[in-house]
């Protein structure tokens, strides 16, 4: 990535900005050039004068607790412009679209530091972080659309919105900027198959449900004898 200027572009994550929204945001000035390492991280302490205690209370993992900063910086950016929207008078699946193109668009000026995060979870020692802040990411978007559910589906839809966005997420760092609208007709086309299954699913349990019963059945074998005797 030579050629590129490093300018600012420090993530504000809330209305007064904490210790951690500042060195996440010197941090995210080097990210696209150095990747989230150990190094970034005390670079960025120099920059902004936080002490190296403090940085080791504010990030105890180092690295990878700078990803995760990032990571809950992005959603918590997400749900406030969310927010700003009236998700009531959408459909489900409209709202979940939207969801993910708000945080998409968070991401936007971060692109190459959301490829570098990407990256370093895939490896083997940070995987379950990586699935820890994807559950946490699946999670928000399905409370801010109003998903109230507390049996098996609650789990289910995280599941399958986890898989949905991690396939849009990388079709979008494949696609340049004015191909953008390819990554939200990919995302589209996602969503309705998942809806297109779970119809089906249901339609399915509904067919199932109408017929009778093992012990039904077994019941009227018992009952058959008597029945023709009467």
């Amino acid at each position: 990535m030579t050629g590129k200027s490093r300018k600012s572009s420090p993530p504000r994550s809330r209305n007064r900005t904490t210790p951690k929204d500042t060195v996440l945001a010197a941090a995210l000035v080097h990210v696209p050039f150095d990747g989230f390492t150990d190094a970034v991280l005390a670079r960025a302490a120099d920059e902004t004068r936080i002490s190296r205690a403090e940085i080791k209370r504010i990030f105890p993992e180092g690295a990878i607790s700078l990803v995760e900063a990032f990571s809950e910086w992005t959603d918590a950016k997400m749900l406030r412009e969310l927010r700003r929207n009236d998700l009531t008078s959408l459909k489900i699946r409209q709202r979940i679209s939207l969801a993910v193109e708000t945080r998409l668009s968070v991401l936007k000026p971060h692109k190459e530091s959301a490829r570098r995060a990407a990256a370093f979870l895939t490896l083997p020692p940070h995987a379950a972080t990586g699935a820890k802040l994807l559950y946490r990411t699946v999670d928000a978007i399905w409370r801010a659309c109003g998903d109230a559910s507390t049996d098996f589906n609650f789990y289910t839809k995280r599941a399958i919105l986890a898989g949905v966005y991690s396939a849009t997420l990388m079709r979008w760092f494949a696609d340049s900027d004015v191909r953008e609208q390819e990554t939200r007709e990919f995302l589209r086309r996602r969503i309705e198959e998942v809806m297109t299954f779970e119809k089906v699913k249901a339609q399915i349990r509904e067919r199932i449900g109408a017929l009778p019963s093992l012990s039904d059945i077994l019941n009227l074998d018992r009952r058959g004898p008597t029945a023709k005797g009467s």
